[in-house]
């Protein structure tokens, strides 16, 4: 906690005077991002560095799994359900990216059969969210045998299922249907620091870089 307090004041002190003009801007303007930037709660997954954006330019939604309920999904609260109807509705997003990663502990969860139940309860129903998505591993990549190919597996279909699990929403139907929104699939290697998008002509994910521009001079 004290290295946190300490990184406080180092922004107080350092950093927040090279944005003041910017914060000032945005606090007397309001926020108007063009992207929604859903991914994962996981600490080495940092939207804002990845993509290197300025305070104001994301509209981030971190949750366990980058995971995207359904428009139908039951709860008295949802809160990825909420920041994704305010993004659309109110913010005027253009843009949604889904990113996804390597290394995912809850789609690691998922592929070796959930978790307890009983200790993690509010754990245990929101990754049974993306039970389609284990289905679809086993199925379709049933000649995995490595643990580590099919949870690599599962990630990369995680941001598919999530990606179809935005079109059952009705403000994202109504502004596709005006091309006033498009929808974008990303995985993120940690080790590498590496962006592929998906590209569903080719139906796998793609550099979002050329080689020649992910590797420095």
């Amino acid at each position: 906690m004290q290295r946190l307090i300490e990184g406080v004041h180092k922004f107080r002190v350092e950093a927040f005077g090279r944005y003041r003009d910017l914060f000032h801007k945005l606090a007397h303007e309001g926020q108007h991002p063009q992207t929604l930037f859903i991914t994962c709660a996981d600490s080495r997954v940092l939207a804002e560095l990845i993509t290197q954006s300025q305070p104001g330019e994301l509209f981030v939604v971190k949750n366990v799994g980058n995971i995207v309920p359904p428009a139908s999904a039951t709860g008295r609260t949802n809160s990825t359900s909420a920041a994704i109807e305010f993004a659309v509705e109110v913010l005027g997003v253009h843009d949604i990216v889904v990113c996804g990663h390597s290394q995912c502990g809850a789609m690691g969860a998922l592929m070796r059969g959930g978790v307890d139940g009983a200790l993690l309860p509010h754990f245990s129903r929101w990754l049974e969210l993306a039970a389609p998505v284990r289905d679809v591993v086993n199925t379709l990549y049933f000649h995995l045998s490595a643990e580590a190919e099919r949870q690599r597996a599962a990630e990369e279909e995680n941001v598919l299922f999530a990606l179809g699990n935005l079109l059952t929403y009705p403000c994202f139907q109504a502004r596709l249907a005006d091309q006033q929104l498009n929808l974008h699939g990303w995985f993120y290697r940690i080790g590498t620091g590496e962006l592929f998008a998906y590209d569903p002509v080719g139906g796998q994910f793609q550099p979002l870089l050329p080689p020649a521009e992910t590797k420095p001079a």
